[in-house]
C-alpha cells in the first residue's frame, strides 16, 4: 500500500482547518497509508519510508515557516540520492501573500529532485468551503499520484 507523508507545520486555527481537510482528502482515496508529522518532529526515516510527501506551512515574512526549513535541513543530504523522483505538493497559507514562501519550498524540493504531481495550492486569509476544498482536492491529487 502507498504511503502519504504530509509534513506541517500548523501555528493557527485557520492552518488546522487545512490540515483537517488535507486529512479527508486523503481518506477520499483507497488504499493508501497516510502518516502526518509536524515539520519539527519529521525527519529522514519518515521520508525514506513514504512513496510522497504533501507538505504545508504557513507563509512568514515572504518564506516557509522556520519549522519547515529546519525540515529541510534534516532531511536534505540524507535523502538527496535516495529520494530523486518522489512525489510531491505543497500547500500555503499567508495573511496577504504566500509567493516568497512558495519558491522557497519549490527550490529546495528542485534541488532534492523531488516530483511535483500537484499544482501548488497558495491560500490567503481565513479559509472558507472553496478553500478547504480545494486542500481536498490537493491531498487527493498527491495521492492518487503516489
Amino acid at each position: 500500500m502507498p504511503r502519504l507523508l504530509v509534513v506541517h507545520h500548523t501555528p493557527s486555527p485557520a492552518l488546522q482547518a487545512v490540515l483537517t481537510a488535507v486529512r479527508e482528502g486523503v481518506a477520499l482515496v483507497e488504499d493508501v497509508e497516510l502518516t502526518v508529522r509536524p515539520a519539527l518532529s519529521a525527519g529522514a526515516a519518515d521520508v525514506l519510508a513514504a512513496d510522497g510527501v504533501l507538505l504545508g506551512t504557513p507563509a512568514n515574512i515572504g518564506y516557509m515557516s522556520g519549522a519547515l526549513k529546519h525540515f529541510f535541513d534534516t532531511v536534505f543530504y540524507p535523502c538527496l540520492d535516495a529520494t530523486a523522483g518522489l512525489p510531491y505538493g505543497v500547500y500555503v497559507h499567508g495573511n496577504d501573500d504566500t509567493a516568497g514562501a512558495l519558491t522557497s519550498v519549490q527550490r529546495i524540493t528542485g534541488a532534492l529532485g523531488w516530483r511535483q504531481v500537484a499544482a501548488p495550492l497558495s491560500l490567503t486569509g481565513p479559509p472558507g468551503a472553496e478553500d478547504l476544498e480545494a486542500c481536498r482536492e490537493l491531498a487527493a491529487t498527491v495521492a492518487v499520484g503516489l
